[in-house]
């Protein structure tokens, strides 16, 4: 397989790439030696997330965070050059940043909607990981339809006081701050009664209650808000305009924007490698698997899928090639990066066979059980931002111009 970065490129980007490769070679973390999640949304214990916020405050320290924000909240003001060093990190299997929700979600939104006081206060923190965010929007009956939530924000005075119930609220343990979506006004549509505000999870009457995934693991939470009291400045936008901004998030989230705070959200692009590597190990018949023909044809399959997943972000950036539908290959992006994930991860488990079976903690287990982890753990990232159900019918809305679903 050729190399995922082997593009021609600008000598400066070259140069640069060159500079964080060297870099990460001589800073990446050892092994900790304790179980590390795999992405952000397994983060449960406090060892854990110490041993990556260290690892986020490093790579900041270096100034390889916040390329693509302004200087004059916390960033560097060099666009473009983030994604070289998530790119670069995805090879080289770094942790990921745990404040990903803040530099990939809450930060891009602020920078977009917040006010001159509110950018000035808020993106720094979220870039030096000296504080954490969680994502408020989730309801326990409200999922897809998201702007059916019922938590709600009213008037006290000057301020507000928040009532409600989320939940899927990864972070929401070690969080300073959340993105909340709340009623603001139950008289008028649907749509129109929602403001997003920037909430303090230390505030009174917040109660955050973890909860255990069909992996075992933790890092999700339900969060109950009692007559939480919140300062009238934490609103993000326009009061009822929530649903917009909401929407500007979930892009993000979905990674169909530019601009993140930067690093990747987990995984890396050397997925396909390993399951190459993992075949290559694993024996049939006295035979490595990877002499199946079917298998090959479908490590094949993953690989070219993979490999088109890179060069549409190429190809993304080049307005000319994509100016037909220019939302198309950004729509695409999270529906096919979390079941291409999901894929990957099942062809493992059906090459490790049996011992598949084998769980964290066993001696037996392969590898640790990190393929049959991802692929409990897959599932998550195949629902949150939007099912893949939903993604679809936002491509043919939005992309192919087909009538809206009833």
């Amino acid at each position: 397989m050729a190399s995922p970065h082997d593009e021609t490129e600008p000598q400066e980007i070259a140069d640069f790439r060159s500079e964080v490769r060297a870099w990460i070679a001589a800073n990446a973390p050892g092994d900790p030696g304790f179980k590390l999640p795999q992405s952000f949304l397994e983060v449960e214990s406090q060892q854990q997330f110490e041993y990556l916020l260290a690892w986020q405050q490093k790579v900041y320290a270096a100034g390889y965070l916040g390329l693509d924000w302004p200087a004059e909240y916390g960033g560097k003001g060099r666009p473009g050059l983030q994604r070289i060093v998530s790119q670069e990190m995805g090879r080289a299997g770094t942790p990921f940043f745990v404040n990903t929700i803040g530099l990939q979600w809450a930060g891009p939104t602020i920078l977009h909607y917040g006010t001159e006081a509110q950018k000035k206060r808020y993106l720094e923190p979220i870039l030096s990981g000296a504080e954490i965010w969680c994502q408020g929007f989730s309801e326990p009956g409200s999922g897809s339809d998201l702007a059916s939530v019922t938590t709600s924000a009213v008037r006290s005075g000057d301020d507000w006081l928040v009532n409600g119930h989320k939940v899927w609220t990864t972070l929401g343990q070690q969080a300073k701050w959340m993105i909340l979506l709340a009623r603001t006004d139950p008289s008028v549509g649907k749509y129109d009664g929602l403001s997003y505000f920037l909430l303090p999870m230390d505030a009174p009457g917040v109660t955050v209650q973890p909860l255990v995934k069909m992996s075992g693991e933790g890092g999700f939470n339900q969060v109950i808000f009692e007559d939480v009291p919140m300062p009238g400045d934490a609103l993000l936008g326009e009061l009822g305009q929530g649903w917009q901004v909401a929407m500007t998030t979930l892009t993000h989230e979905r990674g169909a924007a530019e601009g993140s705070g930067g690093g990747q959200l987990g995984g890396g692009s050397e997925s396909v490698r390993a399951l190459v590597a993992l075949a290559k190990g694993v024996r049939r018949d006295g035979a490595p698997a990877a002499a199946d023909p079917v298998l090959r044809d479908r490590i094949a399959d993953l690989w070219i899928r993979e490999e088109a997943l890179r060069l549409g972000g190429l190809r993304g950036r080049v307005p000319a090639l994509c100016g037909d539908r220019p939302m198309a290959l950004a729509l695409m992006n999270k529906v096919v990066f979390s079941e291409l994930a999901q894929e990957i991860a099942d062809v493992a488990c059906q090459l490790e066979g049996p011992a598949a079976q084998l769980y964290v903690g066993d001696p037996d287990a392969p590898d640790h059980a990190e393929w049959p982890r991802a692929y409990l753990n897959s599932f998550g990232m195949t629902i949150g931002g939007g099912t893949s159900e939903i993604q679809r019918n936002i491509l043919g809305e939005r992309v192919l111009g087909l009538p809206k679903s009833k």
